[in-house]
């Protein structure tokens, strides 16, 4: 050992090397140049088919999430979901059912029934709607994505995602 300070000290190695900070840094980045092409068109939907495509939405969430929770039977909406939907809502119902020790479907097992308190709907084609929900569930909010195509006159729904 050296008795000299200066010398212990010129053989330490840095823990951390430094690094040039961004501009950025702790903000998130965003392009701010202007936007040279013009926005996508909006398609022509009339209020009538918005608002009927919104009241379909909020009817299909509150059985989508009775279904899971237990208080309805799946087989309610098997006319309006795509079979890989059907599939899901049955498997989260009876994965719920496991949890609290019931059967799905037969009866009222939800301490509070869950409601739907808004919904979002989406057009990117006359035969396709993409909607956004939320969902109370007692002091909870929950949110219900869902993407509906029109199939012979129907909707039906090919899309479910739970949040």
């Amino acid at each position: 050992m050296t008795s000299r300070p200066e010398l212990c000290h010129a053989n330490v190695v840095p823990l951390r090397v430094p690094v040039p900070v961004a501009i950025t840094q702790g903000t998130l980045a965003l392009d701010l140049q202007p936007r040279l092409e013009p926005p996508a068109p909006l398609l022509g939907i009339d209020l009538r088919q918005r608002r009927d495509a919104d009241a379909w939405a909020i009817r299909f969430a509150q059985a989508a999430i009775e279904i899971v929770g237990g208080d309805r039977p799946a087989s309610q909406l098997v006319r309006w979901a795509s079979r890989d939907v059907y599939i899901d809502l049955e498997r989260r119902a009876l994965l719920v059912a496991r949890a609290g020790g019931h059967t799905p479907g037969v009866a009222r097992v939800q301490p509070v029934r869950p409601r739907v308190l808004s919904v979002r709907t989406f057009f990117p084609t006359p035969d396709v709607v993409e909607a956004g929900t939320h969902i109370k569930y007692g002091e909870r909010s929950r949110a219900l994505a869902a993407r509906f195509e029109r199939r012979q006159q129907r909707w039906v729904c090919t899309a479910l995602e739970f949040a």
